[in-house]
């Protein structure tokens, strides 16, 4: 008899709403204290300076205006945890329109505040079914919005990264919605039950072929904290820098999952 397939994992609509506002709140009110010298840093992001990652991190709320703009998909094709295997393909893309929208948007507070305002009345105007075509695929408005809360997580991880004692915080239900979907990736990358990742406190996946862990404790173990699970799921870390700086554990033969690292890039 074939293995059970795994439930999808479901998110509360209004929750992520609130994570993805709160996300975008926090960026915010940190740019409106940067001056010039700062919004001129260079990030971790190739040539992009902290004024470029501000701004493409509105375009992770704008993205959403853009998708409602067009006609919806007759049917959803993708699931929400296959949306961070379509980022890659789309870079040069991506990187031509943010530096479009830093020069169109000089003052990077109004353009934050326009778009958190359009976003919520867009999402006041439609409902979470609504199918939206985005670069994965077609996928509801309501998980669309979940990988709105990677993109706002990664990216202020970016900017405290790039800008000494910024320390923006995470929204702790953005954390927790950005930490479960990597992990789901990672599960669908590598499909299996062999190897058990556990992101505590927020997700615990099973992975990797080979024999099946049932009960007691799994003989493939990798554990973590969610900032170092999204840097290594989105290349910000590197799986042997992780081990070595001990940001990581993993015990077991199948425990050594750097091969399937980035997941998202």
């Amino acid at each position: 008899m074939p293995p059970a397939k795994k439930r999808a994992r479901s998110y509360d609509p209004a929750k992520t709403r609130a994570a993805v506002l709160a996300q975008l709140a926090h960026v915010r009110e940190a740019a409106r204290g940067l001056g010039p010298e700062q919004l001129a840093l260079p990030t971790r992001l190739g040539d992009w300076t902290v004024r470029d990652l501000i701004a493409h991190i509105g375009m992770a709320a704008t993205a959403v205006h853009r998708a409602l703009e067009l006609p919806a998909p007759p049917r959803q094709t993708v699931t929400v945890a296959e949306w961070p295997f379509a980022t890659g393909p789309g870079a040069v893309g991506i990187d031509d329109f943010t530096r479009g929208v830093t020069a169109v948007h000089p003052d990077l507070d109004a353009y934050l505040t326009d778009a958190d305002h359009r976003l919520r009345a867009l999402l006041d105007a439609h409902p979470g079914s609504r199918l939206l075509e985005t670069n994965a695929g077609a996928l509801p408005l309501a998980d669309y919005l979940v990988t709105r809360t990677v993109e706002l997580v990664v990216h202020t991880d970016d900017l405290n990264a790039a800008v000494p004692g910024l320390d923006v915080p995470y929204d702790r239900q953005a954390l927790a919605a950005a930490t479960r979907l990597l992990a789901d990736a990672l599960a669908v990358k590598a499909p299996g039950g062999s190897t058990e990742v556990r992101v505590p406190p927020y997700a615990v996946v099973q992975c990797v072929e080979g024999p099946r862990h049932t009960r007691g404790t799994p003989p493939n173990v990798v554990e973590t904290d969610p900032l170092t699970w999204i840097r290594l799921a989105t290349g910000r870390l590197a799986w042997a820098d992780a081990l070595a700086e001990a940001k990581v554990s993993a015990s077991g033969e199948r425990a050594d999952i750097g091969g399937l690292l980035p997941v998202m890039s």
